[in-house]
């Protein structure tokens, strides 16, 4: 969804066939996570991050994920590297069938992944509502001329790490949150939102 689509209640609970009230805990969840904002007389939307907010994400995002791949040169296993070379495998298939939504899935996922890899809940759940936020930035801001990473580079960050090249898998992944938060224009005006049913239904 676009940040600042607005998120009826009524019209969310006629989608999914639930009462109002099961769709106000999920909301006050997202809201906790920083996904919604609600506001008086108004209702629930989606957040719409602003641009220093955007800027923090991605600070926090680098200096967390390079000290989380240095974590995982040590600490990580032939396991765990099989594990995130499946997840770039299923990342290049999605990108190759021109599938965006599970592209975009899948390239969060890797970095939800090497969170788990690393093996600290604390930061996982950490780097998650990070991750989760990025998406929203991305959403709001992203150039349309600009294209994703794709793949490869995290492909690049499992060969350091399979390595064991510290140093190398560090600054492998600052380049990469880097090319990320190039692709945004921060002046950009977000577009207009897709009408609620059309996006859940």
């Amino acid at each position: 969804m676009k940040p600042g689509t607005r998120l009826k209640e009524e019209s969310i609970a006629e989608i999914f066939s639930v009462s109002r009230a099961r769709v106000r805990q999920a909301l006050t969840a997202l809201e906790h996570d920083g996904l919604v904002t609600s506001i008086p007389n108004r209702g629930a939307f989606v957040s719409q991050p602003s641009i220093d907010e955007a800027r923090d994400i991605f600070f926090a995002r680098r200096t967390i994920e390079t000290r989380l791949v240095a974590r995982l040169c040590e600490t990580g296993d032939e396991t765990a590297f099989a594990r995130l070379d499946a997840h770039v495998e299923e990342e290049r298939a999605a990108r190759t069938a021109g599938d965006t939504r599970a592209t975009v899935r899948l390239a969060g996922g890797f970095h939800l992944l090497l969170g788990e890899l690393a093996g600290s809940p604390y930061l996982w759940d950490v780097l998650r509502d990070l991750v989760s936020r990025t998406s929203l930035i991305m959403a709001m801001y992203q150039t349309r001329s600009q294209a994703d990473c794709g793949p490869e580079e995290h492909a690049e960050i499992v060969e350091a790490l399979r390595a064991g090249q510290a140093e190398r898998a560090q600054h492998l992944m600052d380049h990469h949150i880097d090319h990320l938060e190039e692709q945004l224009d921060l002046e950009e005006t977000p577009t207009e939102a897709l009408d609620l049913r059309d996006l859940l239904s």
